[in-house]
């Protein structure tokens, strides 16, 4: 992770709801003084069981926001592209991460300083909604997440996460960004099953591979698998 200071808000093309309230307000975007990360690919942003130490505000790139499980067995709860706040899940309460953000591709991030942003949401009402917007919508993929690991079987839980990709992208067709393996964390299951499965739709004219390229080509289908499980 390479960090450069200094950072000038202005002419970031991503204003977050931080800078959008100091110049509502009539402060100096200045005061924010960021620090941009510049990560890498497979880079942690934030560590699961580390401390909680700024806001981050990922603006290039992708991540995925994972609890890291016993014996490397992980469980993907959601990704994140930009524009989007990582960790808010951790901000409000917890003083140490209860789940990891790692980099899928080349990504940067701004970390603002956790006091700072604390103190602006307390004292303006309009940064206090659309952090607990953002915070609202972090809880409800996980809840989600919570109810298909428990209530769907595979080939279910493997199509629910097809169309969230697919969702993410705006697309029906899509380049992936994760690993074989990463899909599977997705749905709790492992690498083996998701090649067998990704096998199976294709065989089935539900999907089609191409490399790290997937089209969906029966989305009616593929929503009927995720729905009855």
């Amino acid at each position: 992770m390479k960090f450069s200071k200094n950072h000038n808000c202005e002419v970031c093309i991503l204003k977050c709801d931080i800078y959008s309230t100091l110049v509502n307000s009539g402060r100096k975007a200045e005061e924010i003084n960021p620090l941009r990360a510049i990560i890498k690919r497979n880079e942690f942003i934030c560590k699961q069981g580390t401390e909680v130490t700024h806001a981050l505000f990922l603006v290039k790139g992708s991540t995925k926001l994972y609890i890291e499980g016993i014996n490397n067995r992980n469980i993907i709860l959601y990704l994140l592209k930009p524009p989007a706040y990582i960790g808010l899940l951790s901000f409000f309460e917890n003083t140490n991460y209860s789940y990891s953000v790692c980099a899928l591709e080349d990504s940067e991030v701004c970390f603002i300083d956790k006091d700072f942003v604390r103190k602006l949401y307390i004292e303006n009402h309009a940064l206090l909604l659309n952090l607990n917007k953002a915070f609202g919508k972090s809880v409800s993929n996980i809840m989600r997440k919570i109810v298909s690991l428990n209530q769907k079987q595979i080939r279910g839980r493997f199509a629910e996460n097809l169309i969230y990709l697919s969702e993410l992208h705006n697309n029906h067709k899509f380049q992936l960004r994760l690993t074989r393996k990463e899909i599977g964390e997705m749905s709790a299951i492992s690498e083996e099953n998701t090649v067998r499965l990704l096998t199976e739709f294709s065989k089935e004219k539900i999907i089609d591979l191409n490399g790290r390229e997937i089209e969906i080509l029966d989305m009616p289908l593929l929503k009927k698998i995720s729905e009855v499980g």
